[in-house]
Protein backbone atom coordinates (compact mmCIF):
# COMPACT_ATOMS: atom_id res chain seq x y z
CA UNK A 1 0.00 0.00 0.00
CA UNK A 2 1.23 3.48 -1.13
CA UNK A 3 0.60 5.88 2.09
CA UNK A 4 -0.07 9.78 0.83
CA UNK A 5 3.01 11.47 3.11
CA UNK A 6 1.76 15.27 1.96
CA UNK A 7 1.33 17.12 5.02
CA UNK A 8 -1.76 18.65 5.81
CA UNK A 9 -2.31 22.34 4.68
CA UNK A 10 -3.09 23.54 7.87
CA UNK A 11 -2.02 22.25 11.39
CA UNK A 12 -2.90 23.62 14.71
CA UNK A 13 -1.35 22.06 17.61
CA UNK A 14 -1.94 23.55 20.82
CA UNK A 15 -2.25 26.94 18.99
CA UNK A 16 -3.91 29.56 21.22
CA UNK A 17 -3.26 33.41 20.89
CA UNK A 18 -3.71 35.86 23.96
CA UNK A 19 -3.34 39.88 24.04
CA UNK A 20 -1.13 41.46 26.84
CA UNK A 21 -2.90 42.95 29.50
CA UNK A 22 -3.19 44.32 32.14
CA UNK A 23 -5.35 42.37 32.59
CA UNK A 24 -4.04 39.46 29.61
CA UNK A 25 -7.58 38.70 27.18
CA UNK A 26 -7.19 34.96 25.39
CA UNK A 27 -9.04 35.55 22.12
CA UNK A 28 -8.39 31.85 21.17
CA UNK A 29 -7.68 28.93 24.00
CA UNK A 30 -5.29 26.27 22.52
CA UNK A 31 -6.50 23.84 20.23
CA UNK A 32 -5.67 21.37 17.69
CA UNK A 33 -6.83 21.69 14.15
CA UNK A 34 -6.39 19.90 10.65
CA UNK A 35 -6.93 20.79 7.13
CA UNK A 36 -6.25 18.14 4.94
CA UNK A 37 -5.38 19.11 1.45
CA UNK A 38 -8.50 19.33 -0.68
CA UNK A 39 -10.75 19.89 2.23
CA UNK A 40 -13.48 22.25 2.18
CA UNK A 41 -13.72 23.59 5.87
CA UNK A 42 -16.19 26.06 7.42
CA UNK A 43 -15.40 27.58 10.09
CA UNK A 44 -18.46 29.39 12.52
CA UNK A 45 -19.52 31.37 15.75
CA UNK A 46 -21.08 33.99 17.06
CA UNK A 47 -19.72 37.50 16.81
CA UNK A 48 -16.82 38.03 19.54
CA UNK A 49 -16.01 34.34 19.37
CA UNK A 50 -12.77 34.29 17.90
CA UNK A 51 -13.55 33.81 14.44
CA UNK A 52 -11.34 36.85 13.57
CA UNK A 53 -8.32 35.63 15.49
CA UNK A 54 -8.42 32.28 13.95
CA UNK A 55 -8.37 34.39 10.35
CA UNK A 56 -5.59 35.99 11.56
CA UNK A 57 -3.54 32.93 12.67
CA UNK A 58 -4.16 30.77 9.76
CA UNK A 59 -3.29 33.44 7.44
CA UNK A 60 -0.03 34.36 9.23
CA UNK A 61 -1.44 37.72 9.78
CA UNK A 62 -0.80 37.18 13.51
CA UNK A 63 1.59 35.14 15.32
CA UNK A 64 -0.15 32.70 18.38
CA UNK A 65 1.15 32.97 21.77
CA UNK A 66 1.14 28.98 22.25
CA UNK A 67 1.90 26.31 20.48
CA UNK A 68 2.38 25.75 16.88
CA UNK A 69 0.81 26.55 13.38
CA UNK A 70 2.49 24.47 10.58
CA UNK A 71 1.31 25.43 6.91
CA UNK A 72 2.00 23.08 4.07
CA UNK A 73 4.17 21.23 6.97
CA UNK A 74 6.25 24.61 7.26
CA UNK A 75 6.48 25.72 11.19
CA UNK A 76 5.52 29.37 10.65
CA UNK A 77 5.82 30.22 14.21
CA UNK A 78 9.78 29.88 14.13
CA UNK A 79 10.25 31.81 11.20
CA UNK A 80 10.87 35.77 10.54
CA UNK A 81 8.54 38.50 9.68
CA UNK A 82 10.27 38.58 6.23
CA UNK A 83 9.64 34.80 5.93
CA UNK A 84 6.20 34.85 7.42
CA UNK A 85 5.47 37.55 4.16
CA UNK A 86 7.07 35.63 1.71
CA UNK A 87 4.87 32.61 3.10
CA UNK A 88 1.26 34.23 2.91
CA UNK A 89 1.99 35.73 -0.13
CA UNK A 90 2.45 32.34 -1.90
CA UNK A 91 0.64 30.17 -0.36
CA UNK A 92 -2.63 31.70 1.21
CA UNK A 93 -5.11 33.54 -1.18
CA UNK A 94 -7.21 35.48 0.53
CA UNK A 95 -10.87 36.40 -0.29
CA UNK A 96 -12.74 39.12 2.34
CA UNK A 97 -16.41 40.69 2.35
CA UNK A 98 -15.34 44.21 1.46
CA UNK A 99 -13.80 42.29 -1.73
CA UNK A 100 -10.41 45.10 -1.18
CA UNK A 101 -9.87 45.63 -4.94
CA UNK A 102 -8.46 49.16 -6.61
CA UNK A 103 -11.36 51.21 -7.96
CA UNK A 104 -8.69 52.82 -10.57
CA UNK A 105 -7.93 49.66 -11.91
CA UNK A 106 -9.47 47.28 -14.40
CA UNK A 107 -10.13 43.67 -12.89
CA UNK A 108 -7.29 42.63 -14.83
CA UNK A 109 -4.65 44.97 -13.28
CA UNK A 110 -6.52 44.01 -9.56
CA UNK A 111 -5.65 40.38 -10.47
CA UNK A 112 -2.29 41.05 -11.47
CA UNK A 113 -1.33 43.13 -8.81
CA UNK A 114 -1.49 40.16 -6.53
CA UNK A 115 1.56 38.78 -8.68
CA UNK A 116 3.87 41.69 -8.24
CA UNK A 117 5.11 40.21 -4.71
CA UNK A 118 5.52 37.06 -6.10
CA UNK A 119 8.10 38.96 -8.79
CA UNK A 120 6.49 37.12 -11.83
CA UNK A 121 7.70 38.57 -14.80
CA UNK A 122 5.24 41.23 -16.44
CA UNK A 123 5.29 39.20 -19.54
CA UNK A 124 3.37 36.56 -17.44
CA UNK A 125 1.28 38.45 -14.81
CA UNK A 126 -1.27 40.00 -17.87
CA UNK A 127 -1.67 36.28 -19.38
CA UNK A 128 -2.55 34.75 -16.13
CA UNK A 129 -4.60 37.26 -14.74
CA UNK A 130 -6.51 36.73 -18.22
CA UNK A 131 -6.90 32.83 -17.27
CA UNK A 132 -7.51 33.36 -13.45
CA UNK A 133 -10.70 35.76 -14.83
CA UNK A 134 -11.84 33.31 -17.43
CA UNK A 135 -11.89 30.20 -15.02
CA UNK A 136 -14.12 32.35 -12.51
CA UNK A 137 -16.24 33.30 -15.46
CA UNK A 138 -15.52 36.80 -16.10
CA UNK A 139 -13.61 36.57 -19.14
CA UNK A 140 -15.69 38.87 -20.40
CA UNK A 141 -14.96 42.02 -17.79
CA UNK A 142 -11.18 42.07 -18.45
CA UNK A 143 -10.95 45.65 -18.31
CA UNK A 144 -13.87 46.93 -16.49
CA UNK A 145 -13.35 48.65 -13.46
CA UNK A 146 -14.73 47.73 -10.12
CA UNK A 147 -17.10 50.63 -10.02
CA UNK A 148 -18.23 49.36 -13.56
CA UNK A 149 -18.97 45.44 -11.80
CA UNK A 150 -21.79 44.07 -9.68
CA UNK A 151 -21.15 42.84 -6.24
CA UNK A 152 -20.88 39.30 -7.40
CA UNK A 153 -18.79 40.26 -9.94
CA UNK A 154 -16.51 42.14 -7.79
CA UNK A 155 -16.33 39.38 -5.51
CA UNK A 156 -15.60 37.52 -8.52
CA UNK A 157 -12.47 39.38 -9.51
CA UNK A 158 -11.26 39.42 -5.76
CA UNK A 159 -11.40 35.45 -5.87
CA UNK A 160 -9.79 35.61 -9.15
CA UNK A 161 -6.96 37.43 -7.73
CA UNK A 162 -6.63 35.19 -4.52
CA UNK A 163 -6.14 32.11 -7.23
CA UNK A 164 -3.78 33.53 -9.43
CA UNK A 165 -0.76 32.76 -7.32
CA UNK A 166 -1.75 29.35 -6.95
CA UNK A 167 -2.14 29.12 -3.54
CA UNK A 168 -2.05 26.30 -1.14
CA UNK A 169 -5.10 27.37 1.04
CA UNK A 170 -7.98 29.69 -0.10
CA UNK A 171 -9.33 31.75 2.84
CA UNK A 172 -12.43 33.55 2.59
CA UNK A 173 -14.29 36.07 5.23
CA UNK A 174 -17.42 36.44 5.28
CA UNK A 175 -17.20 35.39 1.46
CA UNK A 176 -20.76 36.45 0.90
CA UNK A 177 -21.77 39.06 3.26
CA UNK A 178 -22.53 42.09 0.99
CA UNK A 179 -24.03 40.23 -1.58
CA UNK A 180 -27.87 39.55 -2.01
CA UNK A 181 -29.33 36.03 -1.81
CA UNK A 182 -28.82 35.04 -5.72
CA UNK A 183 -25.59 36.75 -6.00
CA UNK A 184 -24.35 35.05 -3.29
CA UNK A 185 -25.58 31.39 -4.18
CA UNK A 186 -23.72 32.05 -8.01
CA UNK A 187 -20.34 32.96 -5.59
CA UNK A 188 -21.24 29.97 -3.67
CA UNK A 189 -21.81 27.64 -6.58
CA UNK A 190 -17.80 28.78 -7.47
CA UNK A 191 -16.60 28.18 -4.32
CA UNK A 192 -17.73 24.20 -4.77
CA UNK A 193 -16.63 24.29 -8.07
CA UNK A 194 -13.18 25.36 -7.17
CA UNK A 195 -13.25 22.72 -4.19
CA UNK A 196 -14.15 20.19 -6.54
CA UNK A 197 -11.18 20.78 -8.90
CA UNK A 198 -8.76 20.33 -5.56
CA UNK A 199 -8.56 23.64 -3.76
CA UNK A 200 -8.55 23.76 -0.07
CA UNK A 201 -11.10 26.20 1.24
CA UNK A 202 -11.73 27.46 4.41
CA UNK A 203 -14.62 29.86 4.42
CA UNK A 204 -15.01 32.10 7.62
CA UNK A 205 -19.01 32.77 8.16
CA UNK A 206 -22.00 33.70 10.44
CA UNK A 207 -24.75 32.28 8.01
CA UNK A 208 -26.17 28.77 8.14
CA UNK A 209 -26.47 28.35 4.32
CA UNK A 210 -22.38 29.24 4.09
CA UNK A 211 -21.08 26.70 6.45
CA UNK A 212 -23.56 23.90 5.11
CA UNK A 213 -21.48 24.11 2.09
CA UNK A 214 -18.51 22.95 3.72
CA UNK A 215 -17.28 19.52 3.98
CA UNK A 216 -17.01 19.87 7.93
CA UNK A 217 -17.97 23.01 10.30
CA UNK A 218 -16.01 23.98 13.15
CA UNK A 219 -17.37 25.95 15.24
CA UNK A 220 -15.78 28.94 17.50
CA UNK A 221 -17.60 29.91 20.75
CA UNK A 222 -15.59 32.35 23.91
CA UNK A 223 -11.89 31.39 22.37
CA UNK A 224 -12.65 27.93 22.29
CA UNK A 225 -12.75 25.85 18.89
CA UNK A 226 -14.48 22.80 18.48
CA UNK A 227 -16.05 20.20 15.63
CA UNK A 228 -19.75 20.42 16.50
CA UNK A 229 -22.91 21.35 14.20
CA UNK A 230 -23.17 24.98 13.15
CA UNK A 231 -26.20 25.32 14.49
CA UNK A 232 -25.54 25.09 17.95
CA UNK A 233 -23.54 28.28 17.65
CA UNK A 234 -25.48 30.29 15.19
CA UNK A 235 -28.17 32.13 16.86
Amino acid sequence: MIHDRTPPVIQFVSVGLTYPGPPPVPALLPCDLTVGRGEYVTIVGPSGSGKSTFLNIAGLLDTPTHGTYLLDGIDTTSIKDKERTSLRGSRIGFVFQAFHLLAHRSARENVELAMIYQRVPRSQRRARARAALVRVGLGHRLDALPTRLSGGERQRVAIARALVTEPSLLLCDEPTGNLDTATAESVLELLDQLHRDGATIVAITHDPQVAARGQRTVSIRDGRLTDSPAEQVIA
